[in-house]
């Protein structure tokens, strides 16, 4: 049996009329949530009728997400989450890699499935039958640092033990209203923002993505996010760093009853827990990445060390190799799509520190060292910490192996920054540096987006697209003074 439907179906005979969730179609209590899980998870198994074959699910952030997910969790399928900014070429290639029986998007004309006031199409696919690791309830494409990001499969217990974890170190009382701005079908969310606020009680409020100054994703309006998530009343939410810097930009925008901010996706520099604090916003580092089912770190109230990640959750041993990288035990991934099947701890391939008090702090990937012509060993993810602590810039990405010395693409933070201003913001990040570790050269570049594969879906750069797409600008880049 499952730890969050004995949760929901607890909490309705505890508290049958609070409020469980809600989006722009309605509010429901989690009485009314196990009846529509319910509901669905019946009309899904007549629909989805080869229980072999995994379900995809391409939908906005919704009631209907919800119920689809924890219906397909009900009666034991495996389900395909594929985030709503997904390309459509993206979205093919999942679905063959997971050999997807049906996908369920939202109804252009007649829906097969209404759900929660949300029209429904499940629609069969065609495409080869896939072997997938047993126990395997979640198949995610949400993550990995190349191109081509693999099918990391997931069992139930060790998503809700990553819930059930974020709950104890945070305590049911932080549960409160959760307003998600990532993607339901990205993990973080998914694992740590929906389900943990469900087994704590708490009311999961989804917010139409317009409202939250996400029209264009990839140019939020961060003056409308701070308001919406004020006027919503807003306790939580979880933010990637390139959201949180947009964030701290409106700090003239009081968020009065947001009490957690959880951020991670990306090595954050020390100074920034500390600057959006000042900012208003309770932010919280963390780390984690998909094959240990999300969340393997995090900061809280009760214990606390701005730059670090926070201390291991109970379900996660942490260890740190004899060359630095970060190797996760305990219960994780079951394994990759087409693969064998993964045995014993997670080789995270990110170099990281746990001090004597036992909080981790991550200082770069390994894969992603640059060996500059001097000889020199540098971790790009903390020169684009200090580059990324200038309000000047909003993505930073380092290259420079095998070269005299490094260079940066900058993605301006508004359009109102000018080259003048970014070669001074440079200048002071480079003051914060030794000299191997400063920038030589840069050039200003448009943002880079999930959508043109040069970085993850939270936000992780994949450095080999991006040195191939920027290679013939790199030697014409600004020179830093």
């Amino acid at each position: 049996m499952s730890r969050i439907l004995d949760a929901i179906a607890k909490h309705a005979a505890d508290k049958p009329d609070a409020v469980a969730l809600s989006d722009d179609t309605g509010t429901w209590s989690f009485a009314e949530l196990g009846i529509a899980v319910a509901e669905a998870a019946r009309s899904l198994a007549d629909l989805c009728e080869d229980g072999r074959r995994p379900v995809a699910v391409k939908l906005p952030n919704s009631a209907a997400w919800v119920i689809i997910d924890l219906a397909l969790l009900s009666i034991g399928r495996v389900s395909v989450p594929l985030a709503d900014f997904y390309s459509d070429d993206q979205v093919a290639a999942a679905m063959a890699d997971s050999g997807a029986g049906w996908i369920i998007e939202p109804a252009d004309d007649l829906p097969v499935l209404r759900v929660l006031g949300h029209a429904l199409s499940v629609r069969k696919l065609n495409t080869d039958d896939v072997s997938i690791h047993a126990g395997t309830a979640k198949i995610s494409y949400t993550s990995g640092s190349t191109s081509a990001p693999k099918g990391v499969c997931l069992s139930v217990a060790l998503q809700e033990q990553v819930a059930a974890s974020i709950v104890e170190r945070f305590g049911a009382g932080y549960a409160g209203i959760h307003v998600p701005v990532l993607s339901l079908g990205v993990l973080l969310e998914n694992v740590a923002g929906l389900y943990p606020v469900l087994l704590a009680g708490g009311h999961y409020k989804i917010v139409e993505t317009g409202s939250l100054g996400l029209s264009n994703p990839f140019r939020p309006d961060f003056a409308a996010m701070r308001s919406a998530l004020a006027a919503n009343n807003a306790s939580s939410t979880i933010l990637v760093p390139e959201l949180l810097r947009g964030l701290m930009s409106r700090p003239d925008i009081p968020v009065p009853d947001l009490r957690l901010v959880a951020v991670g996706g990306s090595k954050m520099a020390p100074g920034l827990v500390v600057a959006a604090r000042a900012s208003g916003l309770p932010v919280y580092e963390g780390y984690g990445l998909t094959e240990c089912g999300s969340v393997v770190a995090v900061n809280a109230p009760a214990g606390d060390r701005p730059g670090t990640c926070g201390v291991p959750l109970s379900h996660a041993n942490v260890s740190i190799a004899a060359d630095g990288e970060v190797i996760v035990g305990g219960q994780m991934f079951l394994g990759y799509v087409g693969q064998p099947a993964h045995e014993g701890a997670v080789h995270t391939g990110d170099l990281g520190e746990v001090d004597a008090d036992g909080f981790l702090s991550i200082v770069g990937r390994k894969k992603n060292v640059i060996i500059t012509s001097f000889g020199r060993n540098v971790s790009p993810e903390w020169v684009e910490s200090e580059l990324l602590l200038q309000r000047e810039f909003a993505q930073a990405i380092v290259l420079g192996d095998g070269e005299a010395r490094l260079s940066a693409l900058l993605v301006p933070s508004s359009v109102d920054v000018s080259g003048p201003a970014a070669s001074a913001a440079v200048d002071r990040a480079n003051e914060r540096l030794p000299a191997y570790a400063r920038i030589g050269s840069f050039r200003l570049v448009p943002p880079l987006t999930p959508a043109s594969g040069l970085v993850t879906a939270n936000g992780r750069p994949r450095r080999d697209a991006i040195a191939q797409a920027f290679r013939s600008l790199i030697p014409e880049g600004e020179t830093a003074t």
